[in-house]
């Protein structure tokens, strides 16, 4: 089945890049008028606890560093990244790690290299077996990584249901959630 969810990240990914251009355009101007940086990398723990490269729209004043989002001070953000962060658009980048293979679209969120007490518990669990992903099912209940046990209880649902069902589930759950912005 992993082959079979790589095919439709890719797919999938490859559509919404094409289908959003227009908007990832407009995001990337308005983002370099505002930060004149309008991408944002970090480092991120991936499948295995391998290291990758995120990419996300530049929501924070540049220098901010690497904050992981909980704890992030509302005087870093942006007026623009404030929007962004509201509907999720920072996020749209993400898409490049999908369609690359580093990220899934449905999966555990990639944290941190120093979130090393949420890298334990997901070691603990198995977690760390999964590639991260952009959407899962903590992130349709609104639970953040500042409460890591309570992440990757959800993240094991991960584990245990995984199935194509549960993918486009999930996927939809997110689309919906984002609608009732």
């Amino acid at each position: 089945m992993e082959t079979q969810i790589r095919l439709l990240d890719f797919l999938i990914s490859l559509v919404a890049l094409i289908l959003l251009t227009p908007l990832l355009a407009l995001l990337f101007l308005v983002c370099f008028a505002d930060t004149r940086r309008p991408i944002f990398t970090q480092k991120r723990v991936g499948k295995s606890e391998l290291p990758f490269t995120i990419y996300k729209f530049r929501t924070m004043k540049p220098g901010a560093g690497d904050i992981p989002t909980h704890l992030v001070s509302a005087s870093l953000i942006t007026k623009v990244g404030k929007f962004l962060r509201t509907y999720k658009l920072d996020e749209l980048p993400q898409l490049i790690n999908v369609l690359v293979g580093n990220m899934s679209l449905v999966g555990p969120r990639p944290s941190l290299p120093s979130q090393k007490e949420l890298i334990s518990v997901r070691r603990q669990f198995g977690v760390q077996n999964l590639k991260p992903g952009i959407t899962g099912p903590a992130q349709i209940k609104g639970i953040e990584m500042s409460d890591p046990l309570g992440l990757v209880k959800e993240d094991v649902k991960l584990l245990e249901n995984f199935n194509f069902n549960f993918y486009f589930t999930c996927i939809l759950k997110t689309i919906m959630r984002l609608r009732n912005f």
